[in-house]
């Protein structure tokens, strides 16, 4: 089970966030059969809204991640929930961009730099919070870095990574995050910007350390205090009875071509991919409830 691990260092002065994300953006990759490139792009996204979603306080809060940097990937879209559950999509899964000189995989090429990172937080208020930056590199975790240090003025360290198998399934996923608080000295911002410098890729301590725990005991040792843990997953909430919802908003025309012309209709929910079927008996039904309240 993926996990994510809050905790302080520095004295209290830093927070830090460790998600272990794997099996999430293995779900993922499968719900959307997701090429290499695409799974490292949306698998990043995922992971740090994982972070970002463990941050909500509300039990009806909810916050979504847009990203379209004018790449072949197109837009990004994430949404999560602070109960540890995560849901997204790319326009384009088939996306496969390897970086001729590292031979990685090319997300900030795929991703794009010509637009934009916008994080909306729906906190069941009358208006939403926004926030909006520029895509630094496209890489994503600079991306989030830069947002958390402009948008929300918290000086941010992220390490973000997705390995990807031959067969192109998901070898290992997580994000490392430190946040510094405003009581922060240049000491404490020294200590932690050493300690990000001198760790290896996260996809790769996650993929050679199997305990989230026993990570940051290692990077940490007694420096750190350990305050919540929480289980990840990629879980979507839509159902057949949200769809019929949506199905309701359509004109009585269009309802009645779908049932003369096409004898039903299929709605594919673009975050997961689980395609819904409506017969001609469904849309009557429902063509004759929006006829009555007329």
């Amino acid at each position: 089970m993926d996990k994510l691990i809050k905790g302080l260092i520095a004295d209290g002065h830093a927070r830090v966030y460790l998600a272990y994300t794997t099996d999430l953006v293995e779900e993922a990759r499968k719900h959307h059969d997701l090429w290499p490139t695409a799974t490292a792009a949306l698998g990043r996204t995922l992971s740090i809204a994982t972070v970002m979603g463990g941050m909500l306080k509300g039990e009806d809060e909810k916050l979504t991640i847009q990203i379209n940097g004018g790449g072949e990937i197109g837009t990004i879209m994430v949404d999560a929930f602070p109960n540890g559950k995560v849901r997204g999509f790319v326009s384009e899964p088939h996306v496969m961009l390897v970086n001729e000189k590292t031979h990685k995989l090319d997300v900030g090429k795929a991703v794009g730099t010509n637009g934009y990172l916008r994080v909306i937080r729906d906190i069941s208020l009358k208006d939403d919070f926004t926030g909006t930056t520029a895509l630094q590199t496209g890489e994503i975790g600079e991306d989030f870095a830069y947002y958390f240090t402009v948008s929300e003025q918290i000086p941010t360290a992220i390490s973000v990574g997705v390995l990807v198998n031959d067969d192109m399934t998901t070898k290992s996923a997580g994000v490392f995050m430190i946040q510094m608080m405003p009581q922060a000295t240049e000491a404490d911002i020294t200590y932690c910007e050493n300690i990000i410098l001198g760790l290896k890729p996260i996809s790769t301590l996650v993929s050679e350390v199997a305990d989230p725990k026993e990570l940051l005991n290692e990077i940490f040792g007694d420096e750190i205090e350990i305050l919540e843990e929480q289980d990840l997953k990629f879980e979507c909430n839509c159902s057949k009875h949200r769809m019929l919802e949506a199905l309701t908003t359509l004109k009585e025309e269009d309802l009645e071509e779908m049932i003369k012309e096409d004898h039903g209709c299929e709605i594919v929910c673009r975050y997961c991919n689980t395609k819904y079927h409506f017969n001609e008996d469904d849309l009557s039904k429902l063509l004759s409830e929006k006829r009555k309240k007329a």
